[in-house]
């Protein structure tokens, strides 16, 4: 089975510089003015180009909305360096939103892109979550 990564954001050209520049994706297909693959992580990941106030979901009265918001799923990725990793993200508009956490395992910066979605920087040290499991 394989994943694709699917965000939803409001203008799809700041989406794409920003994942370029803070992330180091790159561009690979397009589709017209509704979305954009971007390439370079261990899934693909899809910009979608989806208008504020619309409806998420039919059967939902919840609006999308780009202000910083809550979900239980985010995404996490891998860094060699999380300090530069944090510093180029930063330079390209995302927001640091606590400091970066050490942990037996490695190290964590929770982070929030420019359209409102979190995510995070993972560094694993030592046997990363290995340190951990039971």
């Amino acid at each position: 089975m394989n994943m694709l990564v699917n965000i939803d954001v409001e203008d799809l050209d700041a989406a794409i510089n920003f994942y370029i520049t803070a992330m180091g994706l790159q561009v690979g297909r397009r589709f017209g003015t509704v979305g954009v693959e971007m390439l370079g992580s261990s899934s693909p990941i899809y910009l979608l180009a989806k208008a504020a106030g619309t409806a998420a979901v039919e059967s939902s009265p919840q609006l999308r909305d780009y202000h910083r918001h809550w979900t239980p799923v985010h995404l996490d990725f891998v860094v060699e360096d999380i300090d530069a990793s944090v510093q180029q993200a930063i330079s390209a508009g995302a927001r640091l939103e606590k400091s970066i956490m050490t942990q037996k395992w490695g190290k964590l910066a929770p982070m929030a892109d420019p359209f409102g979605h979190g995510f995070c920087f993972v560094q694993f040290v030592g046997a990363g979550y290995d340190e951990i499991a039971d």
